[in-house]
């Protein structure tokens, strides 16, 4: 009687051990059936792994590519800001100043990049906010900040001629910059100069700050120069950066050439190459003998004051005129060289005596002739003085400069 129990005993511990083994061991049994996942999250409501799960395997973070930085100054108001997403799209993104104006901009097809389309401004703090959402529908939000170059190391600049200007045949074309350039090659690489003739020319600097352009020989007449500048965002050196974009078109008109000679005591135009009058005139003494060379016309004043302690002349020098009025003033120099109608007291020496302090006297009606007919940029070639050529800063002294100095 005894062993039939414990056989029976045996053999129900030996089945439930098959059972329970069967449970444990078959992957495709403990997988099956309609509540096999109801112990698992969606990934998309459960953190980030970075090991498999039982059922589903990791899903890579977004990674982000944001610039600028986050807190970054000073930025270039021409730097792009961008936001670039790996693993994931851009759900939202949207970047503000301060002040609460927003920058537009632009996002690719598959979202997974952003980019400003539009310029920042100098001196603003900006707020770049987004949304990103990875593969696994996870939503992260952002915010970065950055501060862009501040109102002291804004560069501005003062062109001249100014845009639409019609002018001769000798204007070189100048850019005054409000702070010094060191990177001279970027400038000039950002400032595209072109003419209707197909004439070439080059940039030649006089200071840190100003630089002019002219080709080898003077513009061809009745062309048009184009200046494309694109200097906002330009680094100039020790953090100054341009703040400007400007076109500017320039109107070359005829070719306007005097030769006025010191010795001859004439002055003789051409225009266009062909001879079109020759007048006697008086120029500047033994004392104050005219400047030599290539003279631009500047500005032009149907009446002008003359200062004579604006030369340097003080009372008590046989020189010193005082202060007079004269008519019909083209300017030469800034120094003080004129094109303008003669005083009475010198209109017997017209023609045979230089008297005057370096300016070019004339008849009413020749010095009315000039003012009426010659502008800016047309040219008077000064010979047979003993003056010295203008300094550069004194005028547009350019074409006294050889053409592979200039170039240089």
């Amino acid at each position: 009687m005894i062993a039939p129990r414990s056989w029976s005993t045996g053999r129900k511990l030996a089945v439930l051990g098959a059972v329970c083994a069967l449970a444990a061991g078959g992957g495709a049994f403990a997988a099956a059936g309609p509540l096999a996942h109801a112990s698992f999250a969606s990934e998309a409501t459960s953190p980030e792994r970075s090991t498999p799960g039982l059922a589903f395997p990791v899903v890579a973070p977004a990674e982000l590519d944001v610039s600028p930085a986050d807190d970054a100054k000073p930025v270039n108001p021409a730097a792009p800001v961008t936001l670039k997403v790996s693993n994931g799209r851009i759900e939202r993104a949207a970047l503000t100043s301060g002040s609460g104006d927003a920058v537009e901009g632009t996002l690719s097809a598959g979202r997974s990049s952003w980019t400003a389309s539009e310029p920042l401004k100098f001196n603003t703090r900006y707020a770049f906010t987004f949304s990103v959402v990875d593969a696994a529908g996870r939503k992260t939000n952002n915010t970065r900040s950055f501060s862009t170059v501040s109102a002291a190391n804004e560069a501005d600049a003062a062109i001249y001629p100014l845009d639409g200007m019609k002018v001769g045949v000798a204007q070189p074309l100048q850019i005054t910059f409000s702070e010094p350039v060191l990177n001279r090659d970027a400038v000039e690489k950002a400032i595209k100069i072109t003419s209707s003739s197909g004439q070439a020319g080059d940039f030649h600097w006089f200071s840190d700050t100003m630089v002019r352009y002219r080709p080898e020989v003077f513009w061809t007449a009745n062309s048009t120069i184009t200046m494309d500048m694109q200097l906002f965002g330009v680094d100039l050196g020790k953090g100054q950066i341009g703040n400007f974009n400007k076109l500017v078109t320039v109107h070359i008109g005829d070719k306007k050439l005097a030769v006025a000679d010191a010795a001859a005591h004439t002055f003789s135009i051409s225009i266009n190459d062909q001879p079109a009058g020759s007048w006697p005139v008086t120029m500047g003494d033994q004392r104050f003998p005219s400047a030599r060379g290539y003279l631009v016309l500047m500005e032009k004043h149907r009446y002008d004051h003359f200062v004579a302690a604006s030369i340097g002349l003080k009372p008590g020098d046989p020189a010193n005129y005082g202060e007079l009025d004269v008519e019909y003033a083209t300017r030469l120099t800034p120094s003080g060289e004129y094109i303008h109608q003669a005083l009475d007291s010198a209109l017997p020496y017209i023609g045979n005596t230089n008297v005057s302090h370096g300016c070019i006297g004339m008849t009413a009606d020749r010095a009315a002739w000039v003012f009426n007919n010659m502008t800016s940029g047309d040219v008077v070639q000064v010979v047979n003085t003993e003056g010295d050529f203008a300094n550069f800063d004194d005028g547009f002294g350019d074409w006294n400069i050889p053409w592979p100095q200039y170039a240089n």
